[in-house]
This record gives structure tokens, C-alpha cells and sequence, in this order.
């Protein structure tokens, strides 16, 4: 196993360091574009204190900075690896490649659930408190607190239901592993039990000796 030497550590750290910027620049750009649409299409936004602005925009920064961050070193790290490492990553990626393809398409977007549920829930809590605060703004008669908690509330519910789907989609990943476990578990037996007869007595290994 080859050791990190410090010119890749270097290199790691400056292409975490590039992806961050990327993060930043871009969703900083996307999440003031919003709010200042929002400042000038919608009353109730525009009536929002500073500080919630200020909050809603670092929500959408801080999870892209992250990602995009990560997303470089990871490319930094896989365009390091050679000779075994080249093979490994090309046999996984045929390997899934072929099993996509043999899937149904209710299994390949129970799948692609399962793969995104973290950034499906996040999209979906930021989209419904999008949503409801459109539809709440409306109201004449709530004051700007009693919206936004009337819209936290909302996303807070979707954000739970979105929860249990995403844990009842693990369970069920995990209940067919442990299915797949188990069948394969019984075929290695029944192969054992199978050459056990197919053995001749004189040739059968003790068990004490094994």
C-alpha cells in the first residue's frame, strides 16, 4: 500500500480548498439571485428581518460548499490511484453497470432514492419551505412571525415524512441483503452436504483433523 507522500496531501488540500470556492461562488451567487428576486416579487419575504435572509442564504451555501469540496479531493484522490487501484475502480464500475442495467425501472428509482435520500431530504425541506412560505405569504391577516412559523411547521412535516420513506427504503435495502445473505448461505450448505455425498468415505477428511 503506497503512503501519501506530502506533495499529495498538498495536492488534496488545494483541490478541497478549489472546490470550496466553487461551492461558494456558485451557490452564493444562485441563493442572493433568490433573495433578492424574492425581495422584490414577494412582500412577506421583503418584510423578513435581515437575520432570516442571512440564514436562508447559508443554508443553501454551507451543504454546497461541502459537497463540492469533497467532490474535488475525491477527484484528486482517484486521479492519484494506479495500477491496482486503475483495475478495482474500472471492475466496479462495469460491475455496476451491469446490474443497473438489469434492473426494473421501479427498482432503478428505489435505487437512485437510496443513493440521494440525504440530498432528496434536504431538497425537500428546502422546497417546501419554499413553497409554504409562498402560500403563506398571502395571508393578510398573520403577522410576518406567525408565517414563518406557519412555513417552518410545514417543512418540518414534509421533512418527517420524507424521513420515514427514507428509513422504510434502508429497511428494505437491508431486509433483502440479509435475504441475499441467507441464500446464499443455504446454497453453501446444501454444495457441502452435496459433496459430502459425492465424497467416497475412504477420501472424507475428519472433522477433528479438519
Amino acid at each position: 500500500m503506497k503512503l501519501a507522500s506530502q506533495e499529495d496531501i498538498e495536492g488534496h488540500a488545494a483541490a478541497s480548498r478549489r472546490g470550496a470556492i466553487e461551492g461558494t461562488v456558485v451557490s452564493g451567487i444562485a441563493a442572493l439571485g433568490g433573495s433578492y428576486y424574492a425581495h422584490r416579487r414577494f412582500p412577506g419575504y421583503r418584510a423578513l428581518p435581515l437575520s432570516l435572509k442571512l440564514l436562508g442564504v447559508v443554508i443553501i451555501v454551507a451543504p454546497c460548499l461541502s459537497i463540492q469540496a469533497e467532490r474535488r479531493g475525491l477527484e484528486y484522490d482517484k486521479s492519484k490511484w494506479e495500477g491496482e487501484g486503475v483495475r478495482f475502480l474500472h471492475n466496479r464500475r462495469t460491475t455496476e453497470d451491469s446490474r443497473w442495467e438489469e434492473l426494473s425501472t421501479r427498482d432503478k428509482l428505489a435505487d437512485w432514492a437510496d443513493r440521494h435520500q440525504y440530498s432528496l431530504i434536504l431538497g425537500g425541506w428546502a422546497s417546501s419551505l419554499a413553497f409554504a412560505g409562498a402560500v403563506i405569504s398571502r395571508d393578510k391577516v398573520q403577522t410576518t412571525a406567525q408565517k414563518v412559523v406557519q412555513a417552518r411547521m410545514w417543512a418540518q412535516g414534509l421533512t418527517i415524512g420524507l424521513l420515514i420513506v427514507a428509513g422504510a427504503l434502508t429497511q428494505t435495502k437491508r431486509a433483502a441483503a440479509a435475504k441475499h445473505l441467507e441464500a446464499q448461505e443455504q446454497e453453501a450448505r446444501e454444495r457441502a452436504a452435496l459433496k459430502e455425498q459425492v465424497t467416497p468415505p475412504s477420501r472424507r477428511v475428519p472433522a477433528a483433523a479438519a
